[in-house]
């Protein structure tokens, strides 16, 4: 093997074409890992990890781009790293360099004098200060960026609530607003649901259910994961809910968040008024008290299920067939398989298993866990499930949503463990996530199935007008043996079934 590092002086670029990058990167040809990142001191630490160089690094900063590769050879290094500067520096469907020229928000602005928002993706140590420039200069904000402190969040949702702005995030991977998709989001048919939403993969959750139960969504408000926590203490979450309250377009509010603070969470609901909102809390305690006009739920296939029943449309069937198909399932599956492993790429659906699996087979460990002592390394014969979207997964890689190689090598591991039982995948679909996941999983889901081994249980998140095509996903799941199921929840319980060998849980009502 050897290894080649290309640094690109000066030359930012964000995660989403650093990550377009690192897809043609490790696409090519006799590749055995590459990447592209900036040079920050965590990324550098990962590519000294890896094997390379400290020497061709050590004049690298944060503001420098570092393609870099090992392959099985000079030329291989040579034309993987070609393929990766095409990826991110030339325009999609031509060899043309992208303009250098747009350098600060200020050009930007004079490029497109009539913006209104902006998103900002720089290194978490710049963000609150581009984060305020945009906000002086009179813009709404989907701040993209991690690695912000919350005391720099506080400080910017009060602000941007001063000039009556939106400051989405930090951490915010998805809006819709519009009818402009931003971020990770799936293409969803208009209508009268606004979603707002402390939670990413919550948020599309939400939305891609009320779209294929027959409803409309007008807008996706992403606040930052942790808005509805007692330090932020829910301020973007009001400001968003008094706009979309005197908003008529928006005829129900669906509010979505990770397990908040309760306090918190009280507070915003109780600040709601004026028109149904249905408020999908994960994991509030079960007596937790709504105001009248305000339905609250513990899960998010519940969530959107009271949103639709709501606007007047039939209760859905989330369930259909489900039982039989575990029934069938369990059948040839060892009796010393009892295990249940979740391996997520979207961090509110691993809160929400770990929710539904805890009321069913009692204590889940995680790299973020529900409770303290519930964290990693887990003792012997635990439930697990891994947010694979966390820093210490995506260090130096690319985000699971986008590259299922750190997924496909956990799926092959956890496989060959003669005590699991199920092995649950969330697959989200949308811009931004990998154009064709099934490709790339089913094959290795179908060799799991050929062997005896657990079952896979996967739920595709998404529609049909996504460019990946729902039913075309779903459809090769199936082929490779997995049990797919309708919404995020029943992968769970389906999960929860195949351990128990009780395939009734898998139509447990939340």
């Amino acid at each position: 093997m050897t290894t080649s590092v290309r640094i690109h002086r000066d030359t930012y670029v964000d995660s989403v074409v650093q990550l377009a990058g690192t897809r043609a990167l490790r696409a090519a040809p006799d590749v055995d890992w590459a990447t592209a990142v900036m040079a920050t001191p965590a990324n550098v630490e990962t590519l000294l990890a890896e094997g390379f160089d400290a020497e061709d690094l050590a004049a690298a900063t944060a503001n420098d781009l570092v393609i870099a590769v090992r392959a099985g050879s000079r030329t291989a290094a040579a034309e993987a790293v070609d393929a990766g500067e095409r990826a991110m520096f030339e325009r999609r469907g031509g060899g043309e360099q992208v303009e250098a020229s747009v350098r600060s928000l200020d050009d930007a602005l004079r490029r497109a004098p009539r913006s209104n928002l902006a998103v900002v993706s720089v290194p978490g140590e710049y963000a609150a200060l581009e984060a305020h420039k945009a906000l002086s200069a009179g813009l709404d904000v989907l701040l993209f960026s991690d690695n912000v402190s919350v005391e720099d969040e506080i400080e910017l949702k009060d602000r941007a609530a001063g000039l009556g702005r939106l400051l989405m995030g930090p951490g915010a991977g998805t809006a819709m607003l519009g009818r402009t998709c931003l971020g990770f989001a799936n293409v969803v048919a208009d209508g009268a649901v606004a979603v707002v939403a402390a939670a990413g993969t919550g948020a599309q959750e939400a939305a891609t259910l009320v779209d294929r139960w027959g409803g409309g969504v007008s807008h996706v408000v992403g606040l930052g994961g942790r808005d509805l926590g007692a330090r932020v203490g829910g301020r973007m979450a009001r400001a968003a809910l008094d706009g979309l309250l005197a908003d008529p377009g928006a005829e129900l509010v669906l509010l979505v968040s990770k397990p908040p603070d309760v306090g918190v969470a009280h507070e915003v609901v109780r600040a709601a008024g004026g028109k149904p909102v249905v408020a999908a809390l994960i994991g509030v305690p079960e007596d937790f008290a709504a105001p009248e006009g305000v339905t609250v739920t513990r899960t998010l296939e519940a969530g959107a299920r009271a949103a639709v029943r709501a606007r007047g449309l039939p209760d859905p069937d989330v369930a259909p067939g489900l039982a039989d198909r575990i029934r069938e399932a369990i059948a040839d599956l060892g009796p010393q398989r009892t295990l249940v492993r979740g391996l997520f790429s979207g961090g509110t659906l691993c809160f929400e298993s770990l929710v539904i699996l805890a009321d069913v087979l009692g204590d889940v460990h995680s790299n973020t866990p529900l409770r303290s002592g519930l964290g990693l390394p887990a003792p012997d014969g635990a439930h697990v499930c891994l947010d694979l979207g966390e820093e210490e997964y995506t260090q130096g890689r690319p985000h699971p949503m986008i590259d299922p190689q750190a997924r496909i090598e956990l799926l092959r591991e956890q496989a060959a463990d003669p005590a699991v039982a199920a092995i649950v995948l969330d697959v989200v679909l949308g811009y931004g996530a990998h154009p064709d996941p099934a490709a790339e999983l089913g094959p290795v889901c179908a060799e799991i199935a050929a062997a005896g081994g657990p079952r896979v249980v996967v739920y595709v998140l998404g529609t049909d007008r996504d460019p990946q095509g729902l039913d075309r996903q779903r459809r090769a799941f199936a082929d490779a043996g997995c049990v797919v199921t309708e919404t995020a929840a029943r992968a769970s319980l389906a999960a929860a079934a195949l351990a128990l060998r009780d395939p009734s849980l898998a139509e447990k009502p939340l």
